[in-house]
């Protein structure tokens, strides 16, 4: 019988304790210290990059979180344009696509070959198609894999 009770007063104490230790966490974080969603228009400055020629009509996917912010314009088979506005701590394109899982592919002699795209292959050993890589709407004299983030640029990806 005493054995129970101590039990029971036990679990009490226990609960109490984790009940204020929940109520100190919570209190001790404000909403500004709280990381936010890049895709809470409130959390995103829309200001760091210039916007698309697209407008505001068109729906953007806001992807990632940091410092270096840019747009980027995916074009499939069917010239559907997919439009992302990414945010990341990465240094290059390349691997902040890469880090949210849009870009994908292998190592060849003159860099990164993208052959998939969010979720999209191109491969122009199958299909005689290929992504190309734009900056400003002009073909990149890089590839995405070393072209470093540059604040105001805009970015594509086109199957060709």
């Amino acid at each position: 019988m005493k054995m129970t009770n101590f039990k029971k007063s036990l679990s009490l104490i226990l609960l109490t304790v984790l009940i204020a230790a929940m109520a100190l966490t919570s209190a001790g974080c404000s909403d500004t210290e709280k990381p936010q969603s890049p895709q809470n228009s409130e959390a995103v400055d829309l200001t760091t990059v210039p916007p698309h020629s697209h407008g505001k009509d068109k729906d953007i996917t806001y992807l990632g979180y940091g410092e270096n912010v840019f747009e980027l314009t995916v074009t499939d088979y069917d010239s559907s344009e997919t439009y992302f506005h990414i945010h990341s701590e990465k240094e290059t394109v390349g691997e902040a696509l890469m880090e949210l899982g849009l870009l994908e592919g292998e190592e060849g002699p003159y860099g990164l070959y993208v052959k998939t795209v969010n979720g999209i292959t191109a491969d122009y050993d199958k299909d005689g198609k290929y992504w190309a890589f734009y900056i400003d709407g002009e073909y990149a004299l890089t590839g995405v894999d070393v072209t470093k983030i540059e604040s105001g640029k805009s970015y594509a990806l086109k199957v060709e």
